[in-house]
């Protein structure tokens, strides 16, 4: 999923599909489509053939994978070829989902695809680090690993995550246009990640009254057998 922050502002010069189809959510919530999609923005229009190796999987597999994602219009027919050596490309450069949804349906949907993009995106972290000594000095200083815990309003953690993202989007350019790309540059993922480490407030209260419920000596100031024996 070229953006990992599924509510973003998207870049004016890069504009973002906004996702609330719970279909089309679904449909992208594969494994292997979802390293489909992501070979196609870095390398560009591929036929099945070529992005098999790429992704480790069959051709015929990823023939089937890409006739469903331009069935949901996330990728299309690039000019040359027919058969498994049509190429295809990605029709958007950047995905959101949207934010304005609450229905059920939507809302499985969404979890289903954010839980498939982070299992994608950790996996391939976790696969950075047996490399990571291999690369330079320069490079392996510069990949960050950092963890920090942040107590802020929702105003301020919107404005907080829109500062990064007006960093972020100025290397937007760069995934459609190589030229832009400068020598000696790597493709290099980002995961802005953010969660709440309490309880949302209603689900603490239901909690609280479930236990209150379940020792109903509570109630009382007595145990519930003292409360059998003065009946």
């Amino acid at each position: 999923m070229p953006k990992p922050h599924p509510r973003s502002v998207p870049s004016e010069e890069v504009p973002a599909r906004q996702l609330s189809d719970p279909r089309s959510i679904r449909a992208l919530a594969h494994p292997i489509r979802l390293a489909l999609l992501q070979q196609l923005t870095l390398e560009g229009p591929l036929t099945a053939t070529a992005a098999a190796a790429l992704v480790g999987e069959s051709p015929s597999s990823c023939s089937f994978h890409l006739r469903q994602l331009s069935k949901y219009g996330f990728v299309e027919p690039a000019p040359g070829g027919r058969g498994r050596e049509r190429p295809w490309r990605a029709s958007h450069f950047s995905l959101a989902i949207a934010d304005d949804q609450s229905e059920p349906e939507f809302e499985l949907a969404t979890d289903e695809l954010l839980n498939h993009f982070l299992d994608h995106s950790l996996s391939r972290f976790q696969a950075s680090l047996h490399s990571r000594r291999a690369y330079p000095a320069e490079w392996r200083q510069a990949f960050p690993i950092q963890q920090s815990v942040l107590f802020v309003t929702s105003a301020e953690l919107t404005e907080w995550v829109a500062d990064l993202q007006e960093v972020w989007h100025r290397f937007d350019r760069r995934i459609s246009d190589r030229t832009m790309r400068p020598t000696g540059s790597r493709s290099v993922e980002v995961l802005l990640l953010s969660y709440p480490l309490s309880e949302p407030e209603q689900r603490s209260a239901s909690r609280r009254h479930g236990q209150r419920a379940s020792n109903p000596g509570e109630h009382s100031g007595r145990a519930p057998d003292e409360e059998s024996a003065g009946r």
